[in-house]
């Protein structure tokens, strides 16, 4: 491709960053709450720009939308395998960051390239394929459902760490076939690895607790997505199978709760107008705040120029959604909506496979939640709710609402603070993150529900 070149001697243009070496952090406060104007700031210096991914992680953020799709449509010359990270195998990233567990090497089809990933793609895509709208659509209404019912009545809720980020984690759970307790667990780990909370001890729990969820499906095979994914013919192995849904996980939590909560700020704040309809909220978020706005981590299997700007073999490459939704040459696609040019789902053979049922359960929970509570208002103003800071989501920190209390139409048993997600608790009025239980005080008093459990016990299911 023409701007897929070897290097070549040149000068960096005048007052790009790439002229004096300055990276650009898209971590704290300043990118946090205004990342356009970094995307703008970026894009002005040409279609990509070094910037600083955590302290001592450096990276290429392209920013051009044209730019973009030749990263993600060229595998021959950009691979996603991240043992191909040169300053990671050299020592030089800090073993602690917070950005390695989304980008460490993982054997899924996220990190392979090639006939392997060929091979696992195909087994989670035709896996993915027997999901049935009419089924999901009624496990979304019925978890939907059993979350409101745990605020209800209170008049009040978080609706990110009440709603948004559980309902996910929940439908998970059902689509995998979890039992009871293998389902709290992977709750528990998967909330944690999230928030980064103990993210050693997280990520061995979420191991332990999805090989004993291989182990239950390869005895007792179900309808559901694990035992799908044993049957098919790819003839996944263990570690395989543990890999492929760890991410499912996190290709289908973190995304759908964002794309969730961002919505939903937007119908209650008013800014998309009187009469927005979800549908149009959901394109509107996929647009403008993309769930994941910095993410497909690429490495140049040489050194290249791409459209001027040099990059070396090995360095990480990742593609800015958001800048590049933004980008001033999709002006007219971005004034219409239009759902075939933005990049939100990705390009290229590692796009998003699940982005109709994706839409599909957005759509789902923000109605079943609309419907019970239909006056429901923010209880903030909608420029003072705060974002998560990092550089690969766009999602709230919180989204308190309040509304006409509405009696619940479930009783459930309580959900106990130890085994809750951190930063969710059942009817409460702010989230907050609960410690660990001690084994002195698991020994005064019996273990109680998780949030998996505690569904189970009220469906039966």
């Amino acid at each position: 491709m023409e701007s897929l070149q070897r290097p070549v001697p040149q000068s960096a243009p005048p007052g790009c960053p790439m002229h004096a070496g300055v990276s650009t952090p898209l971590y704290g406060e300043m990118f946090s709450s205004d990342p356009e104007a970094v995307y703008d700031k970026l894009r002005a210096n040409g279609p990509a720009a070094p910037v600083e991914l955590a302290p001592g992680v450096d990276a290429t953020l392209v920013t051009s939308h044209e730019a973009a799709l030749r990263v993600l449509q060229n595998p021959g010359m950009f691979a996603r395998d991240s043992r191909r990270w040169a300053a990671l195998n050299e020592g030089r990233v800090p073993m602690d960051s917070p950005v390695l567990p989304m980008m460490f090497y993982r054997p899924n089809c996220l990190f392979t390239d090639g006939a392997e990933h060929l091979r696992l793609r195909k087994a989670v895509t035709e896996s993915l394929d027997r999901l049935n709208d009419n089924r999901l659509n009624r496990h979304v209404e019925r978890i939907a459902g059993y979350l409101i019912d745990q605020f209800s009545a209170l008049g009040r809720a978080d609706l990110l760490n009440d709603y948004a980020k559980l309902l996910p984690l929940l439908l998970f759970n059902q689509l995998f076939g979890c039992p009871a307790d293998i389902g709290d667990r992977l709750t528990r780990s998967m909330s944690a690895l999230f928030d980064g909370l103990d993210v050693i001890q997280a990520n061995e729990e979420l191991t332990s607790c999805l090989m004993d969820l291989v182990a239950l499906k390869r005895r007792q095979p179900g309808d559901d997505i694990t035992s799908w994914l044993i049957q098919h013919p790819a003839g996944l192995r263990d570690e395989e199978l543990k890999d492929q849904l760890v991410m499912l996980m996190g290709a289908g939590v973190e995304p759908e709760r964002n794309l969730i909560g961002n919505a939903l700020l937007l119908l209650l704040s008013g800014e998309g107008g009187s009469g927005l309809r979800i549908e149009d909220a959901l394109d509107d978020v996929l647009w403008n705040n993309p769930p994941i706005a910095n993410y497909a981590t690429h490495y140049p299997i040489q050194d290249l120029n791409l459209g001027g700007v040099p990059m070396d073999a090995g360095s990480p490459v990742v593609i800015s959604f958001a800048a590049a939704n933004s980008d001033p040459a999709l002006t007219d696609a971005r004034l219409t909506l239009s759902k075939g040019a933005h990049l939100a789902w990705g390009a290229g053979p590692h796009a998003c496979p699940a982005k109709s049922p994706a839409q599909l359960i957005a759509l789902s929970a923000i109605e079943c939640l609309l419907n019970a509570l239909p006056d429901v208002t923010l209880a903030v103003p909608a420029q003072s709710v705060e974002w998560r800071p990092g550089p690969f989501q766009r999602g709230l920190v919180s989204l308190p609402v309040r509304f006409s209390p509405v009696a619940a139409r479930t009783t459930a048993p309580a959900v106990s603070p130890d085994t809750a997600p951190p930063g969710a608790v059942s009817g409460s009025e702010t989230a907050q993150v609960y410690p660990q239980g001690t084994a002195t005080a698991s020994a005064r008093a019996p273990q109680k529900k998780g949030w998996w459990s505690s569904f189970l016990d009220v469906f039966r299911l």
